[in-house]
């Protein structure tokens, strides 16, 4: 089985280094030695540029800004079984617990994950629920409530949490 989930990480590898999208960052680890394990890949997901508005205004994002580091656990059942993907521990969003752990359909195996699903699509995927998140499957108290009960403080607590992933050029 295991040479079912390498191969497959092999070729999204090399798909990835030829067209992703811009800003995003995902590769797998390589030790001191400089072998590469291709079961844990380190990834930087952009925030969210912002958009022109009807009136031709740019509309920013409060998560435009921040470059947030993101770890893809796989397992050799993959690609039967999604990849585990964590944020650092305490991750401020809705949809992520406090582990780090993001609860996103697509990564769910008894529901919306399919072995179609491409590591490209896994990270656009978070890229969009960081901006649009899911009251309907709260994964932590504090950014749900927030959320939820004082939009403006959401707001600020995660355009605060952004300036802590800069860029890193």
């Amino acid at each position: 089985m295991s040479g079912i989930a390498r191969g497959r990480l092999a070729e999204e590898r090399k798909s990835w280094r030829k067209n992703h999208p811009h800003g995003f960052v995902a590769k797998p680890e390589t030790a001191t030695d400089g072998t590469v394990n291709l079961m844990v890949w380190q990834c930087t997901i952009p925030g969210k540029a912002g958009v022109l508005n009807r009136a031709g205004e740019e509309k920013y994002t409060d998560w435009e800004g921040g470059y947030f580091p993101l770890t893809l656990h796989f397992s050799e059942d993959y690609p039967s079984k999604p990849p585990k993907c964590k944020f650092p521990q305490g991750f401020f969003h809705p949809n992520v617990y406090p582990s780090g752990t993001v609860c996103l359909s697509i990564l769910n195996e008894d529901s919306g994950w399919r072995p179609a699903i491409t590591v490209k699509q896994i990270l656009v995927g978070i890229q969009d629920l960081l901006d649009s998140p899911n009251p309907a499957d709260p994964a932590q108290t504090d950014g749900y409530q927030l959320f939820i009960q004082e939009p403006a403080e959401y707001k600020r607590r995660v355009k605060q949490q952004a300036k802590q992933y800069p860029p890193l050029v």
